[in-house]
């Protein structure tokens, strides 16, 4: 499933809770996907450590958002359906190939630091690991679900003993749904 292109220094692990028996499972049920070339870099795991997050200088990554994947979003967006990515950095990528202010076809490195007031252009929702706190990548969640509903669903994930970082658990963050 991963590591066709050499160049990343970690997986995307997100998507490492993908099985061929899952995508099968998917495609069943009439769930697309489309591929990306992430390099993921070491940054990814540095802390924000700005004490003021909008200070904080973002990594770069290289990644290819391919014309056939920026089709395949299209499509999906009109005929009303949504785009969930997989992984942050997979958030970054879509994100970063929109901010001319469409989507398009872009291969290149991107600094895109999403925080907390961030307008999302491409995505609709997150499959994610859980994160540690203070890192960039918690801030993004926070910028598609806001702080107070992240709070609750790290406490929850916390109370319910759900494994944490890159080998954790995962979960799928839709910005519109409610806790029960």
């Amino acid at each position: 499933i991963y590591a066709e292109t050499p160049g990343a220094v970690a997986a995307p692990t997100a998507g490492l809770h993908f099985t061929e028996q899952v995508f099968a499972g998917l495609d069943r049920v009439g769930i697309g996907r489309s591929l990306i070339t992430l390099h993921v870099g070491v940054g990814t795991f540095r802390p924000v450590e700005a004490e003021n997050i909008v200070e904080h200088k973002m990594h770069g990554e290289w990644m290819d958002v391919p014309s056939t994947t920026v089709e395949q979003i299209q499509a999906t967006k009109a005929r009303g359906g949504r785009v969930i990515a997989v992984g942050t950095t997979v958030v970054r990528a879509l994100e970063g190939a929109a901010q001319g202010g469409f989507l398009q076809p872009w291969q290149g490195k991107t600094n895109l630091y999403i925080y907390p007031g961030y307008r999302f252009q491409v995505i609709d929702g997150l499959i994610t690991n859980f994160h540690l706190p203070g890192s960039s990548l918690l801030m993004l969640v926070s910028a598609l679900i806001g702080r107070e509903r992240l709070l609750s669903l790290y406490g929850e994930a916390i109370q319910e003993g759900y494994r944490f970082y890159s080998f954790g658990d995962a979960m799928l963050i839709l910005p519109e749904a409610t806790l029960n």
